[in-house]
């Protein structure tokens, strides 16, 4: 091979590896948004979500709850979902992350430019009647580093 066929090579293998890093880097790069403040940027479209619930597992009748993350990107559907925290230790969190995957957006009027964003949900489990103890379970599932403003 030559060496103008050799960066011709490079080139391409450059731009095809910059082509795939751009979808990780968008990622890493959009807004950190709360789940309290994220109807500034998208509205939920789902009316119901199904879930992928097992027939049996560990803890899966204890209150609880299982935070999970992932980008709400420009077409409205959550990309790289991923459980963050499960509190008690479950089986739950695959429950969890199979409803935030099914979830849809619509960007909200402010957000025009349908300005991806990284968010996280709590999916609450078995929670008990007493409006206290059920705060507290679910307090315990929030995440910090997103914005609160």
């Amino acid at each position: 091979m030559n060496m103008k066929s050799r960066r011709r090579v490079q080139a391409i293998s450059l731009a095809l590896a910059m082509g795939m890093a751009a979808p990780l880097l968008a990622q890493s790069q959009a807004r950190m948004v709360a789940p309290d403040r994220i109807q500034s940027y998208w509205i939920m479209l789902n009316t119901k979500v199904d879930a992928d619930v097992p027939n049996s597992g560990s803890n899966m009748d204890k209150p609880g709850c299982v935070a999970v993350t992932y980008m709400i990107g420009s077409d409205g559907i959550p990309q790289n979902v991923n459980v963050a925290k499960v509190v008690p230790q479950s089986d739950l969190g695959a429950v969890a992350k199979s409803v935030a995957g099914n979830f849809r957006y619509g960007p909200s009027l402010s957000n025009k430019t349908h300005e991806p964003v990284n968010t996280y949900f709590i999916v609450p489990f078995n929670l008990p009647a007493d409006a206290a103890q059920r705060q507290s379970i679910v307090n315990a599932c929030k995440l910090p580093g997103y914005d609160q403003a």
